[in-house]
């Protein structure tokens, strides 16, 4: 157990420039706090005590702002920074050394049975806002930006962006230009948006053309 608290914390030194000193995090992370809960409540879960387990669970969302389901499983590692409004659902799998930040869902579409949640690969980010919906894959080291609705599987070594969610930067490779600052979480295009841009580009130069046949007429 003092093992994995001291990984914890080793992991928020490293990916939190706010994280001044162990104290500190011990005292006013709230990601430390609900995944050490999610830790013993998931143990319980694991034997068959339901309930105590989702007792547990509720005491850390009153605390933190973050709701994990005792079924759910995650590895090693996992950062939820600042947290608040994180919803994490009873079959989702999240890998090693995954990073969440605040109002991320790892959720259900409601029309699914048995499994239900998204499965993250190792090495993920997923972006504040983002929601993860659906009994999909996502692959390791993926990018998720900032209020990306992710509705289908997303291969290995991936950027995607958007409503719905959309790959643009695959295996090193940019679709469209991209950032490579690897928790950056912002500075990512929405293919969306540059092609309503290219449209609108394509709508005034046949405007200007139009004009200028009736000027010519």
């Amino acid at each position: 157990m003092f093992e994995t608290i001291r990984r914890d914390i080793r992991i928020i030194k490293e990916r939190d420039p706010a994280a001044r000193n162990t104290l500190e995090i011990l005292l006013t992370y709230p990601s430390l706090v609900a995944i050490r809960t999610y830790r013993i409540a998931h143990k319980l879960y694991m034997s068959g005590h339901f309930t105590a387990a989702r007792v547990l669970s509720q005491w850390a969302r009153s605390k933190t702002g973050i709701e994990i389901h005792p079924g759910a499983k995650i590895g090693k590692g996992l950062f939820i920074d600042h947290g608040m409004g994180v919803v994490i659902g009873e079959t989702a799998v999240v890998g090693d050394n995954c990073l969440l930040y605040q109002g991320v869902t790892l959720g259900g579409t409601g029309k699914d049975k048995g499994k239900r949640h998204p499965t993250l690969g190792n090495n993920v980010l997923v972006g504040s806002g983002a929601k993860v919906l659906g009994p999909f894959k996502v692959g390791n080291n993926v990018k998720i930006a900032a209020n990306a609705v992710v509705l289908s599987a997303i291969p290995d070594n991936c950027t995607a962006v958007g409503v719905p969610a959309r790959v643009v930067r695959m295996n090193g490779r940019k679709v469209t230009p991209c950032v490579t600052n690897e928790i950056d979480q912002i500075h990512i295009p929405d293919p969306v948006s540059q092609e309503l841009c290219r449209l609108r580009a394509e709508v005034e130069h046949l405007k200007k053309e139009m004009d200028e046949m009736r000027s010519g007429s």
